[in-house]
């Protein structure tokens, strides 16, 4: 029987939690979180509140639990050095190293890395310390993305049409960010569908998990404000429908190139996950970006179809040995909507802002699986915060019927609640397919 620390209080730490407590190994989980998740306390031999810089504090609940082995969910304890400090009290962990996790928050680490190593996948871009020659580099580009140095939350990249319009505006852009961030990095916006592959690497081997989709946009169809993302499918083949087998080989071979280089480069395996953003445009597949950890809300996607023995996973991953690990998942399909305070991704003065701190109640869902995010529960029942709420998660042989276990799930939430019903659905996954055939006549 194993300890295990698991540091993180999302919907994705959730999923994390209740895939650690069903390995065989029967482990005892003790969990670390900011706020207090009920979904991960339910499940925890024993939680402690505490903030993600408090090395000191963590390090200590981790020796008065004697843990074997840590499982770090989010990005800022990574940032932080977490897996840095855990290590030097002999504490294994899945989760990258401080310098290693650069590959998430530093945009233009990651870039530059790519560059000097010949990484395919990579794209024009330009790291800024001040404006001078910002202008001149904005003018060779066609379209606009940026951004800044350092953790976002998943929200601050800024993108030429959605954010601003004209050059004149990301030169100002680019003096906000700069008052903040050390660098801003400017790079070309592509024209494409993005998928999500989240790799389980050990410094050595990478290995792909189901690939996945994601909807950031608040709103039906696309529109509204980007969040922290509304949900996420995948499918039963292991593809999406917009995706070849061809597509996930170009994004695990950029990853297990940028594995290599991160070695090279640090002298450091990198232990983890490598989650890769990528986007298939009429040139390719392209790398958009990398995270140090697993997606939310995709991990809510991939772990419940984990057949793979979930320790034996981090234990090859921290070993070096996963290259000697038979790594299966189900062939299902997947869907996951989050429930969202109704003024979520709304301006603060919003008629709905009160939605923010209101009670929910949870009737019956059926099938579906339900992965607390920020919810608060009091002694009369489960409250909302201004975040996230839950991630509904269907999960069915085909898309169309997990898409109604997760819909069915979430009509039986009451309160002051949103969701985007679009996800998952046939309407939503034909645009995406009728995008990439217009990219593809394009390029031909």
């Amino acid at each position: 029987m194993k300890n295990i620390l698991l540091i993180g209080n999302g919907a994705r730490e959730h999923v994390l939690a209740e895939t650690i407590v069903q390995s065989l190994h029967h482990p005892k989980l003790f969990s670390y979180m900011k706020t207090n998740n009920p979904g991960i306390a339910s499940l925890s031999e024993k939680i402690q509140l505490g903030s993600y810089a408090d090395l000191d504090a963590i390090q200590a609940f981790a020796k008065v639990s004697e843990v074997s082995l840590a499982v770090i969910g989010p990005e800022d304890p990574l940032n932080n050095g977490v897996v840095d400090c855990l290590i030097k009290s002999g504490i294994p962990c899945v989760g990258p190293q401080k310098s290693l996790a650069r590959l998430e928050t530093s945009k233009s680490f990651t870039r530059s890395l790519l560059q000097k190593y010949h990484v395919p996948g990579n794209i024009s871009f330009k790291t800024f310390s001040s404006t001078e020659g910002i202008e001149a580099f904005l003018d060779d580009l066609e379209g606009i993305v940026l951004k800044p140095d350092g953790l976002t939350g998943g929200k601050g990249v800024l993108v030429q049409g959605d954010h601003f319009q004209s050059r004149k505006e990301a030169l100002k852009a680019c003096r906000e960010i700069l008052e903040i961030h050390p660098t801003v990095t400017i790079e070309e916006k592509l024209e494409g569908e993005e998928f999500s592959l989240q790799c389980l690497c050990d410094g050595k081997t990478v290995v792909a998990t189901p690939p996945v989709q994601d909807h950031k946009r608040r709103f039906v169809d696309d529109q509204g404000p980007n969040t922290g993302g509304m949900g996420s499918y995948s499918c039963e083949n292991h593809l999406l429908p917009f995706l070849t087998e061809k597509d996930i080989a170009a994004g695990l071979s950029i990853t297990q190139a940028v594995a290599d280089a991160l070695y090279r480069e640090t002298g450091l395996y990198y232990k983890g996950v490598m989650y890769g953003g990528f986007m298939i445009t009429r040139s390719g597949v392209k790398l958009l970006e990398y995270n140090a950890r697993f997606g939310d809300p995709e991990a809510m996607n991939i772990l419940p179809l984990l057949k793979t023995d979930f320790l034996d996973l981090c234990t090859a991953i921290v070993e070096g040995t996963l290259d000697s690990l038979p790594i299966e998942f189900e062939k299902k399909a997947t869907v996951c909507k989050y429930i969202v305070p109704k003024a979520y991704g709304l301006p603060a003065d919003s008629p709905e802002a009160q939605s923010t701190s209101s009670r929910i109640e949870i009737g019956d869902v059926g099938a579906a699986r339900l992965y607390y995010s920020s919810v608060d529960q009091k002694a009369d029942g489960l409250y909302m915060t201004s975040s996230r709420a839950i991630g509904v998660v269907g999960i069915a042989s085909r898309i169309e019927e997990a898409e109604t276990v997760a819909e069915k799930a979430v009509a039986a939430i009451t309160g002051p609640v949103d969701h985007r019903p679009d996800i998952g659905t046939w309407p939503l996954l034909e645009k995406r397919i009728r995008h990439i055939e217009e990219i593809k006549g394009k390029s031909g």
